[in-house]
C-alpha cells in the first residue's frame, strides 16, 4: 500500500561541493545550505538521514581525476553512505518508519528510487553498523582478506590502519581464519586497542622511530599478506619483508590522497617491480562492489555470526550534526578520528531513551 506522511521539517541542511581542492581540502572547500525538503514520485520514498558515512575515499570523489567512480559535481551534494528512516512512501515495496541503507549523501532528506535502499533490521545488529562492520568497510575486509589475501592458517597477515574499520576487521578475520595478524596503527592508544582490545597477535606504532625494525622482529618468517589501505612509509617498510607468492590486495591509499605531485626522491618503479617478479608477488587491486553479487550474502552472515559470538568487535567515532562533517572529514584525512567515522544526523528511532529515575 502506498503511504505518505509530512517531513518533520521543511527545510533541508545540506553539504554541497563549493569548490575542488588543490592539495589538502579545506573548510571553503564545502558550503552548508538550507533547501526545502523534496517530495517522492511514483516509486520511490522520502528518507530522513539518521546516520551519515564519512569514508576517505570521499577525498577522490572531490577531484576530478581519473578514478573508478564520476567526480561529485561542483555545487553537487557531497555523497555517501546512509541509514535513514522513511517518511513518506509512493512504492509498495517499502513502508513508512522502514529503517533502510541507502547512498543519499550529506543531506538531512532525499528522495530515492525504492530499488536503491535496502530494508535493515534493528533487532539484528545496531543500525549504525550497516555503514561500518557490517557494511562497505566491513565487506572491503572481507572480500579482499578472503578472496585476494586468502591466508592461509599460520601464515602472517600485515594490516596497515588496523585501528580502522577495514583493517580492524581484516586482522580479526585473519586471525579467525587461523593466521596471524600484524596491524599497524598510529599511536599508542591506537596500538593499544588493536592489541588489548581487537586480539592482533602484534601492533605496532608507525610513528615510532624503530618501526622498521619493529615489523621485521614482529615478522621472523616474513610477510605472506600485506592489506593495503595507506600507502606511502608503511607499504616501503613492508616490502622487502613479504614472502614468495606473497598476496597484497589494494583498497586504498590514504597517504596518497592530498598529493599533488609525484614524490620526491629516485624512481623507485624498477625496484618495486623487481620485487613482484623475483618474489612471484601478487598485487591485485580491487573495489569492493566487484565481489557483491556473488559474496554479500555470505559476508553479512558470517560477519553477524561472529560479532553474535563476540568474536568481532567493532568501534565507532560519531560526530553530532550534519553541519559538523566537513570538520569531521577533514580530521579524518588526518588520522584524527578512532574507529568508524559516523555522523548522527537525526534522532535514531531504534534506540531506546535513556532511562529516567522518578524523584521523590
Amino acid at each position: 500500500m502506498t503511504s505518505t506522511t509530512t517531513p518533520a521539517s521543511e527545510s533541508n541542511l545540506t553539504v554541497r561541493l563549493a569548490s575542488r581542492p588543490h592539495g589538502e581540502p579545506t573548510a571553503e572547500n564545502f558550503a552548508l545550505a538550507l533547501e526545502s525538503t523534496p517530495s517522492p514520485g511514483e516509486n520511490e520514498v522520502l528518507l530522513r538521514t539518521i546516520y551519515l558515512s564519512l569514508d576517505p575515499y570521499m577525498r577522490g570523489r572531490m577531484s576530478e581525476a581519473e578514478s573508478y567512480a564520476e567526480p561529485v559535481p561542483v555545487g553537487g551534494v557531497m555523497e555517501g553512505g546512509t541509514v535513514c528512516e522513511v517518511i513518506a512512501s509512493k512504492t509498495d515495496m517499502v513502508d513508512v518508519g522502514d529503517i533502510v541503507l541507502a547512498h543519499t549523501g550529506w543531506q538531512q532528506y532525499a528522495v530515492a528510487s525504492d530499488k536503491a535502499v535496502r530494508r535493515l533490521d534493528p533487532t539484528r545488529a545496531p543500525i549504525s553498523t550497516a555503514l561500518g562492520v557490517l557494511g562497505m568497510p566491513g565487506f572491503t575486509a572481507y572480500a579482499g582478506l578472503l578472496l585476494i589475501g586468502a591466508p592461509r592458517p599460520s601464515e602472517t597477515v600485515v594490516v596497515a590502519a588496523a585501528a580502522g574499520p577495514v583493517g580492524s576487521a581484516v586482522g580479526q578475520i585473519a586471525q579467525l581464519k587461523g593466521a596471524r595478524a600484524v596491524g599497524i596503527a598510529g599511536g599508542p592508544e591506537k596500538v593499544a586497542y588493536v592489541k588489548n582490545e581487537l586480539g592482533f597477535e602484534v601492533a605496532l606504532d608507525h610513528t615510532a622511530p624503530d618501526f622498521v625494525d619493529s615489523l621485521a622482529a614482529a615478522t621472523p618468517e616474513g610477510i605472506d599478506v600485506y592489506f593495503e589501505n595507506v600507502g606511502g612509509k608503511v607499504f616501503d617498510a613492508v616490502l622487502p619483508r613479504m614472502n614468495e607468492f606473497g598476496r597484497i590486495p589494494v583498497c586504498g591509499l590514504v597517504s596518497q590522497y592530498n598529493a599533488t605531485s609525484l614524490p620526491d626522491g629516485p624512481d623507485r618503479v624498477p625496484m618495486l617491480m623487481s620485487r613482484i617478479l623475483t618474489k612471484s608477488l601478487t598485487v591485485r587491486g580491487f573495489i569492493q562492489r566487484e565481489f557483491v553479487r556473488a559474496h554479500y550474502r555470505d559476508f553479512l552472515e558470517d560477519v553477524r555470526g561472529w560479532l553474535a559470538d563476540g568474536k568481532i568487535r567493532y568501534r565507532e567515532d560519531v560526530v553530532e550534526g550534519l553541519e559538523n562533517a566537513p570538520a569531521a572529514f577533514l580530521g579524518m584525512l588526518r588520522g584524527e578520528n578512532f574507529g568508524k567515522l559516523v555522523v548522527q544526523v537525526g534522532d535514531d528511532p531504534t534506540t531506546p531513551p535513556p532511562a529516567t529515575t522518578a524523584s521523590s
